[in-house]
């Protein structure tokens, strides 16, 4: 049968931690599959924001929910800003109500994007660092890792090194990788306390 990708067992996390009616953030839309997620997850009751720098990336998100036509899934809010400005850009009552922050850091992974453009270290440990105060008890952050990419390597590591450093009163966090395969994407996933 063989182990889960990394992008499903994020998925399988996150639905394990989210219900109806609950708010959630896709940190990195990229092309929209883990907001479209989300939105499905959440409801219609629920909410999703979704952010990205660029602009492509967010029309990408919206033709993908465009495309999906259901009826059941969340209001979409699409934020063209920084995931390191999430927690400014996200209303107030809603910090610590937050069920899920999602990451799939790296470059935008669409036709004719520029691979040079990439998330960076400084601006994502910023954004752990927020989807923790904006996530409520029992949150779940995921971070999905591209450490085989010019740049991907130093961010995976300081990601980690991140993780292992939070005090047990912060969070839990877990590693699921492919040990065999040290270039191959890899999760983190942390659980608020």
């Amino acid at each position: 049968m063989g182990f889960m990708s990394v992008l499903s067992f994020a998925h399988k996390l996150v639905s394990e931690r989210l219900q109806p009616g609950n708010s959630a953030i896709d940190a990195t839309a990229g092309t929209g599959q883990d907001t479209l997620f989300l939105a499905g997850i959440c409801g219609p009751r629920g909410h999703v924001y979704a952010f990205d720098i660029q602009a492509r990336a967010l029309a990408l998100t919206r033709q993908r929910l465009d495309q999906a036509k259901q009826d059941r899934l969340a209001g979409v809010t699409l934020v063209q800003r920084s995931h390191a400005e999430m927690e400014d850009a996200l209303p107030q009552q809603l910090h610590g109500m937050i069920g899920a922050v999602m990451f799939n850091l790296g470059y935008l992974p669409a036709e004719g994007a520029d691979s040079a453009l990439i998330t960076l270290t400084e601006s994502t440990l910023h954004a752990l660092q927020s989807a923790l105060r904006v996530l409520r008890s029992k949150g779940i952050v995921t971070v999905v890792l591209y450490p085989g990419h010019p740049g991907g390597d130093g961010e995976a590591r300081a990601v980690e090194n991140w993780a292992a450093s939070l005090s047990s009163a912060e969070g839990q966090a877990v590693i699921y990788r492919q040990i065999q395969k040290p270039a191959a994407p890899y999760l983190i996933a942390i659980e608020k306390r």
